[in-house]
This record gives C-alpha cells, sequence and structure tokens, in this order.
C-alpha cells in the first residue's frame, strides 16, 4: 500500500490563500468615518422621497439571481431599496381550511408544502403531496436584454386580504411599482380546490415577445403506502386533452408525450392527487414520467419524478392564466364536485364499458352499502347480491355443462371409432353437438358475459378510496394486500413475483376456486383435439390467483372468496334441486330424433371439413 504523505507545498498554498482573504476582508471593511456617511446618506434618500415630484426612475431588468450565492441575494435586495421599492424578504404565507393546509414562499411564489389535515399515512404520520423541496413551479422566460428569467429565483412580496369567506394571497415580484409579475391564490373553506391565476402588468417591455413563456412544473410523488410497489403501480401521470380525451404516462416504465390542447395535468400518488387545471387549455404540453421504483424498499421515499413544460400564450405582450390547484384525495365523492374540470376522469375506473361499470355501478353500490354496513361486511353483502344478479348466467353455463356430461359416452365413442382419424373424429362429434341441441361454446359465452363484471371489480377494489385504511378481520387495510406472515431477506424470483410476505385472503380465493373449478372442469369437459388440457387450467389457476393476488388488494381477493363459495352453493343448488340428468339425457334423444336445419354458420364448417376430408383422401392416393 501506498504511505501517505504530507504535502508541504498544498499546506503553504491553504495558508496564503488564507491570508490573503484575511488581509482582502482587512482592506474593504468600512472605516467610521464611511459609515457616518452612509447613514447620512440614507437619511437623504428619506428626505428626497417625501419633498421630491419626480418622474419614477426607470424600471431595472430582472436579473438572473444564484440563491446559494448570499452575496448575490444581498446586492439584488439593496439594489431595488435604492430605487425607493420594499425590498423582498425571506419567508413564507400559509392558506388553510379545515381540509387542506398550504404554505406559499416568499421565493419563487410557489407552494412548498401542501398537507392533508383530515389524512394520514400506514405509519400513521400526515398525508404530505409537497414538503422538503420535492416540487418546483415557476416560469421561465427571455427580457428584453436577451437575459434568461426563472422566476423561482426571484423574490415575491406577499398581501394577504379576503374575498367574502374566501382567503386571498397575492405574490408579486416587482420590477417597479407599477410593473409587477404576479401569483394570486385563493382558497375558499372547506374545498381542496385553490383558485390560481397568473398575470403580469407592464412587463411588456421586459419580456422578449419573441421567445416563449414556459410554466415548469415537477415534483416527486412521496410515498403513502406501506408497500411502495403496490402504491407505484397505481401512481401515473394523468391528463386531459384533444375533445376530452384521457391519457397516461407509462405505469412501470420512463415515459414522455408531447401533447395539444390540455385541459388539466394530473400527478397521481394512488390514492391523493396534485392536480393543476386551466381554464383556457394549455396549447401543448411537454410531459415527463420517470419510476424511480424498481424492488419493494421500506425506505424508498418517492415513487415516480414527474415533469410539465407548458408554454403560455402573451396576450397583448402580457400573461394572463386562470387556472387551478387541487391537492386532496383521489376519491371519487370529491372530485365529481369539479364537473366542469372534468377531474374525476383522473381516477382509474378502467377503459370502456368495464370503467363505466365500475363508475356508475359498484362505486355508488359500495358507497351506499358502506353507509350503514362495516366496511368488511359491505363487500360480502355486495358480493352476495352481484352473484345472485349473475346466478341465471351460472344456471345457463352449468346447464351447458350437464348436457356435455350427458354426451360425453357418446362423444368417447366416437373418439375411440376415428381415432386414427382425427378429421373425421371431429367432423362426426360436430355432427353429434348439432343433431343433440348442444354447443360446446355454450358454456363460454355466460363466461364472456360475466368478464366485464370481474374486470370492473378488479380496478374498482384497489383504486376505491372508501377502502382505505377500513381494515376487516385480520386485514388492516383493505385497499392494500392482508399479512400474516412476512421476512426481510430478499430471494430472486420469490420476492419479485411473490412478495416477502404471505396474505390469507388469496390463499382461501385460491382454495375456493379450485374446488369451484373441479365441478366445472374436472370431470365434465371432454378434451378434444387442439383444446387445451383443462385438467391443467384447473391446477394452474387457482395457482396464478396465489401468486398473482399476494400483492393486491385484499378487498378484492375477499371479494373472489366468498363470490367462488357462493358460485359453489348456486351450482350445488341447480344439481341437486333443478337439473335432472335423466331428463337432460331425454331432452337431447328427442332433439336427437327431430330434423335439424343448419344454419349457414354450421353450414360453412360442415362444408369446410368435409373438403378437408376430401383433400386428405386426395393426398393419401
Amino acid at each position: 500500500m501506498e504511505e501517505k504523505k504530507i504535502d508541504i507545498n498544498s499546506i503553504i498554498g491553504f495558508v496564503l490563500i488564507f491570508g490573503i482573504l484575511i488581509y482582502m476582508f482587512y482592506q474593504n471593511r468600512p472605516t467610521p468615518e464611511e459609515l457616518e456617511a452612509e447613514k447620512a446618506k440614507q437619511e437623504q434618500v428619506e428626505v428626497d422621497k417625501k419633498t421630491e415630484s419626480e418622474a419614477p426612475a426607470p424600471a431595472q431588468e430582472p436579473v438572473q439571481i444564484d440563491l446559494q450565492d448570499s452575496t448575490a441575494v444581498a446586492d439584488y435586495k439593496s439594489s431595488l431599496g435604492a430605487f425607493g421599492f420594499n425590498a423582498p424578504q425571506d419567508g413564507t404565507t400559509v392558506l388553510e381550511n379545515d381540509l387542506v393546509y398550504l404554505e406559499i414562499s416568499n421565493k419563487g411564489g410557489q407552494i412548498i408544502e401542501a398537507r392533508m389535515k383530515q389524512f394520514k399515512t400506514y405509519d400513521s404520520v400526515p398525508v404530505y403531496l409537497v414538503k422538503d423541496g420535492n416540487t418546483t413551479f415557476g416560469l421561465n422566460f427571455s427580457t428584453s436584454g436577451n437575459r434568461m428569467l426563472h422566476t423561482k429565483e426571484l423574490f415575491f412580496e406577499p398581501s394577504v386580504s379576503k374575498n367574502g369567506e374566501n382567503q386571498v394571497l397575492s405574490m408579486k415580484a416587482k420590477t417597479a411599482p407599477n410593473k409587477f409579475l404576479e401569483y394570486r391564490y385563493e382558497m375558499k373553506p372547506d374545498d381542496y380546490l385553490v383558485d390560481f391565476t397568473i398575470r403580469s402588468q407592464g412587463l411588456n417591455g421586459v419580456i422578449n415577445a419573441g421567445q416563449p413563456v414556459t410554466l415548469e412544473w415537477d415534483l416527486k410523488g412521496i410515498r403513502h403506502n406501506k408497500s411502495i410497489k403496490y402504491e407505484n403501480r397505481y401512481t401515473r401521470l394523468t391528463y386531459n386533452h384533444e375533445d376530452d380525451k384521457i391519457s397516461k404516462l407509462s405505469e412501470g416504465s420512463d415515459d414522455e408525450e408531447t401533447e395539444e390542447d390540455v385541459k388539466w395535468l394530473s400527478y397521481r400518488q394512488h390514492f391523493f392527487s396534485s392536480i393543476l387545471a386551466t381554464q383556457e387549455r394549455f396549447d401543448t404540453a411537454e410531459l415527463t414520467s420517470k419510476n424511480l421504483v424498481e424492488e419493494e424498499n421500506k425506505e424508498a421515499g418517492f415513487t415516480k419524478a414527474y415533469s410539465s413544460k407548458v408554454p403560455l400564450d402573451m396576450a397583448g405582450g402580457e400573461l394572463s392564466q386562470n387556472m387551478h390547484w387541487y391537492y386532496g384525495p383521489t376519491d371519487v365523492a370529491v372530485l365529481d364536485n369539479y364537473e366542469e374540470l372534468g377531474l374525476a376522469d383522473s381516477i382509474p375506473f378502467g377503459w370502456g364499458i368495464f370503467g363505466w361499470i365500475n363508475r356508475y355501478v359498484f362505486t355508488p353500490f359500495y358507497s351506499l352499502l358502506s353507509s350503514f354496513l362495516p366496511f368488511g361486511i359491505a363487500i360480502v353483502v355486495m358480493t352476495i347480491l352481484v352473484r345472485l344478479a349473475m346466478s341465471p348466467v351460472t344456471y345457463k353455463s352449468y346447464l351447458s355443462q350437464a348436457k356435455m356430461k350427458v354426451l360425453k359416452p357418446e362423444i368417447t365413442e366416437l373418439g375411440e371409432k376415428y381415432k386414427d382419424n382425427a378429421m373425421k373424429k371431429q367432423q362426426e362429434t360436430m355432427k353429434l353437438y348439432n343433431k343433440a341441441g348442444v354447443s360446446p361454446m355454450s358454456g363460454c359465452v355466460p363466461a364472456l358475459l360475466q368478464m366485464p363484471i370481474f374486470y370492473a371489480l378488479f380496478m374498482f377494489f384497489p383504486t376505491s378510496f372508501a377502502l382505505r385504511q377500513k381494515s376487516f378481520l385480520w386485514a388492516e387495510d383493505l385497499s392494500s394486500y392482508d399479512t400474516i406472515f412476512e421476512w426481510s431477506t430478499h430471494i430472486p424470483l420469490i420476492s419479485s413475483f411473490y412478495g416477502n410476505h404471505v396474505s390469507l385472503f388469496p390463499i382461501l380465493a385460491s382454495v375456493a376456486i379450485f374446488f369451484y373449478m373441479m365441478m366445472t372442469t374436472g370431470q365434465n369437459m371432454p378434451t378434444q383435439p387442439g383444446m387445451p388440457n383443462m385438467k391443467f387450467i384447473m391446477y394452474l389457476m387457482p395457482f396464478m390467483m396465489l401468486i398473482f393476488f399476494n400483492n393486491y388488494a385484499s378487498g378484492l381477493s375477499l371479494y373472489y372468496f366468498i363470490s367462488n363459495l357462493i358460485t359453489i352453493g348456486i351450482m350445488l343448488v341447480i344439481k341437486n334441486f333443478i337439473l335432472d340428468d335423466e331428463k337432460i339425457h331425454a331432452q337431447i334423444q328427442e332433439n336427437k330424433a327431430k330434423p335439424k336445419k343448419e344454419n349457414k354458420f354450421q353450414r360453412k364448417m360442415r362444408e369446410m371439413m368435409e373438403q378437408a376430408e376430401e383433400q386428405k383422401k386426395l393426398g393419401k392416393r
């Protein structure tokens, strides 16, 4: 190992530099005479301000300040004071109501803290959307002297007033008494939405009209849930653009887009959102989302980093943009209050008919049930009512399976008869189905009809704000996974796919779906050439549910567990008290005796199979 030696030259250099700095400080310190003269000068300035009636001094060009340079900041303040303006001061102003606390800084005139007053995180800490410098907001523009100015570096002067019951905060960055850039905040009582206006006065000669004024808003999403990976799945940048179309940036990877005609930008953090909406749509917006979460990490504090760049219009050489800030829950009951802005569309209900069912059926229905029932019991009751409503579909599905079961001996016989001719076997099997009045696809149709319901519920449970932090039995939070056992060691593959915990509700749901599939698949469905092995699927489906649902909302696993139990019960009732295999067999024999008229599809299928059979025979010659 190389021996560490003392560098004499470096020590001498540091001593010399230190000595020079001490000497310069000593030489440049003001003398008593200079201090007295400066005091007299300031007194004379005050007298002149009261007596002179001269025209105001010309406006000074805005300067770009390095906030880390205390000397530059001091020079900026003193330069304003030299022209008779009030020198801006560091400090903050608070706007708050019963719902939200906002703290606005003089530096940049921007919100530096946004706290929800009625909500806590998973570890009982207040929910913050803005805190400790996780966001920046400001305008970038070029001055008439082609100097780039960033308003987040300027000092604004606060002025608090009232507009009826509303609190009004005006933040002005001035270049002259009647020339300024203003951020105006207006907070209403009991409202998450804050009116926000950006306007300028007298800056048409200061701002370079030939260069765009760009609004920039950056934010890193603060973690609120016990599983940051699960929370990150529902954390996305969503926006309204082009005829109220709703789009999103990627959930799992870095993404960027440039969009036109933008109405609002939502930085969603699962159950809470920071939204900037405008009354006059932005012409364009450059949007960026960066994923900050790779693996589950109990120490990680942020989920995604969002950024937006929006050019602003300068009508008549001045800025005037009316907007709104929303810091609050991603709750349809709250966001529906802002119907004109359409903020409820930022909630991930799902696409198409699935989202419609989620938003207009399950969400209000569950809200009604949970208004007078415990939240877990409300899920059970909703599950029972949904399954009863779907029982006719279940009956049709089971009836089709019962018919297939009755035909199974004949299908097996055809399989033996044509075991060396798969094409002929398929052809004769289709003829049997046609004569008996049975369709092998009839059991799939009811299942397809239930798909919108299943998918809507799949989106409902993880995103329903009503379920957030609501407990049931051993589950502490029905909107997140339940835990009966967990470990801290990272196990490759297992930790990535299954997680570092064991959830009980997915286990119960997997067992229930296994028995359900045994009833519907294991015994009744004959295996056809080209058809998947149904017994394999019978084991695969519960296993996939066990793995996949371990990290999902426990409310969803509870629903599937109760749903499958109810479905099993309904099928047992249908089998033992409604359907009779002998009657079904008699009906099939009666159908086989009746002449059958082929429909176009059946005729086309028969002709295709006959042609294939003929070509096969020709190929053997």
